[in-house]
């Protein structure tokens, strides 16, 4: 099966035949499915009434496990935002009632951000939505394949991670 990345290597190498176009044929495949993998995203949450923000902030408290609280300083960790910008979203959450927050008991000055039952429900039913599209993504491919597939990814993020 070819794809319009075929196309773009052969062209590339038809021009370039010094270089070694491996990388051509990998990434543009990647950053093809990112595109749509965003899109779906973004589907998938607007079904839901919330935005990919909320998700990410929602998701990480949910994740968390009961009672699905983190600091706001926890929450900068896992979503990788500023301080300014997490005290927006978490404004924002409380203004619709998907978090809201408490004195953290440990810590006078400090506060605990919560997700609400209305929060829970929204990211419960958004990540229901979101690995539904996911799937749909992979069912061409065999158990096998999607294993083999997240170890080779695995790999190639490995220079990134922490």
């Amino acid at each position: 099966m070819r794809d319009e990345v075929d196309e773009l290597v052969e062209a590339w190498a038809r021009e370039r035949a010094d270089l070694d176009l491996a990388p051509v044929a990998v990434f543009s495949r990647i950053s093809r499915l990112a595109r749509h993998l965003d899109l779906a995203r973004r589907e998938a949450f607007t079904a839901e009434g919330i935005e990919s923000w909320e998700f990410d902030v929602l998701a990480a408290l949910r994740r968390a496990g009961a009672p699905y609280e983190l600091s706001p300083g926890r929450l900068l960790r896992e979503t990788l935002v500023t301080s300014g910008t997490m005290t927006n979203r978490v404004d924002r959450l409380a203004a619709r009632q998907f978090v809201e927050r408490y004195p953290d008991p440990a810590d006078r000055r400090g506060v605990i951000v919560r997700l609400t039952p209305e929060g829970k429900s929204a990211v419960d039913n958004a990540f229901g939505a979101l690995l539904e599209a996911e799937a749909a993504f992979l069912s061409d491919l065999s158990a096998k394949e999607r294993t083999q597939l997240a170890g080779l990814l695995r790999t190639l993020l490995s220079p990134f991670s922490d």
